[in-house]
């Protein structure tokens, strides 16, 4: 049986991404960059011809969008899980660093009250890892989230994984090997340095 692989993707851009805004559970959609990135990567999956099962998404717009695309151009089915959505950011939601930075200081990101803790980010990932495992073995998925979100998950998974800040658009590919997830591919954002490709089919 083929290993179990999941290719993890973080959601194309939006506006608020590139004023430095916090969105959280906020559903901000794609801006028109956030469009054309999500063309770019499903465009790159289809050419790279390696088989994937289906995508699941967050349900919040940006990520469905992105989901959407992916799905549509590789053909295969659409899943929405509420598990995948971001963190809840509480208060810190529609704020900019400069609002963040005046109201909690440096370390803000521990500092709001309201915001939904690590533990529990974890705790609906891995809930959501582990039922896929189990009652899809050898299958391959793409999971499309948020960047907060996926950081969190990939430390849980894959010890040792480089922790810099995952770029909009990036893909990071996991296999399950002797039980133990390891990545083949982090936080790769190639795709976006070359124009889309425009499919004739």
């Amino acid at each position: 049986m083929a290993a179990t692989r999941i290719g993890w993707v973080r959601h194309g851009i939006t506006e608020w991404n590139q004023r430095g805004i916090i969105q959280g559970v906020t559903d901000i959609p794609l801006s028109e960059e956030g469009l054309q990135q999500a063309q770019q990567l499903a465009e790159r999956l289809a050419s790279e011809g390696e088989r994937w099962d289906c995508v699941y998404c967050s349900d919040l717009q940006r990520a469905t969008q992105t989901g959407e695309m992916i799905a549509r151009r590789l053909a295969i089915p659409l899943h929405k899980d509420s598990r995948l959505r971001e963190r809840s950011f509480g208060s810190a939601e529609g704020t900019t660093e400069a609002e963040r930075l005046a109201r909690w200081g440096e370390n803000w990101r521990s500092a709001v009250p309201d915001q939904e803790s690590d533990e529990s980010v974890r705790e609906r990932g891995l809930d959501f890892v582990n039922e896929l495992q189990v009652a899809h073995p050898g299958k391959a998925f793409l999971v499309v989230t948020h960047g907060s979100f996926l950081a969190r998950m990939l430390q849980a998974l894959c010890e040792g994984l480089d922790d810099s800040h995952l770029r909009n658009m990036s893909l990071t590919v996991m296999e399950l090997q002797e039980q133990r997830w390891r990545a083949t591919l982090h936080n790769c954002t190639r795709h976006l340095l070359e124009p889309p490709i425009q499919s004739k089919t």
